[in-house]
């Protein structure tokens, strides 16, 4: 688990682009700027490393986000390092309907850092019992 202190620590090290007058988002920057190591991770769908999906929408995005902080630290880095992620759900009210557990879900993860997001709703992803993807980008200080 990622505290609030080491999360906001590795945040520090890129610069949140945050124009005056902008109302302040919530859970995510409207733009990051970073200099560094790039790491690109492909769509992380909710499974474990068995291939095996958890029953619910807030189960497969936690199993999601935990997909993608293992991949960030085989590269050597925590999620403070992310810059982007791009969330692509089946069900919209899913994930309005779960925005508090998903937030708790999240932190418990990832921690207090929030980069660039985008989220889209699609008709189906490859994976048929998958109900999100997540897709990243981290950067790591040089």
């Amino acid at each position: 688990m990622i505290t609030q202190k080491q999360s906001m620590m590795a945040a520090l090290q890129h610069e949140i682009l945050q124009p005056e007058g902008w109302t302040k988002p919530k859970g995510y920057a409207n733009g990051m700027v970073a200099k560094g190591t790039l790491v690109f991770l492909g769509g992380q769908v909710g499974w474990d490393e068995n291939g095996e999906f958890p029953e619910g929408f807030v189960a497969q995005v936690r199993q999601a986000l935990a997909n993608i902080a293992r991949l960030l630290a085989e590269a050597g880095t925590t999620p403070g390092a992310l810059v982007r992620l791009s969330w692509f759900v089946t069900d919209m009210d899913a994930y309005t309907g779960s925005l508090k557990e998903i937030g708790i879900a999240y932190r418990e993860i990832f921690g207090y850092s929030y980069p660039t997001m985008t989220l889209v709703q699609v008709v189906n992803l490859v994976e048929p019992r998958a109900m999100v993807e997540i897709e990243a980008t981290a950067v790591i200080p040089d």
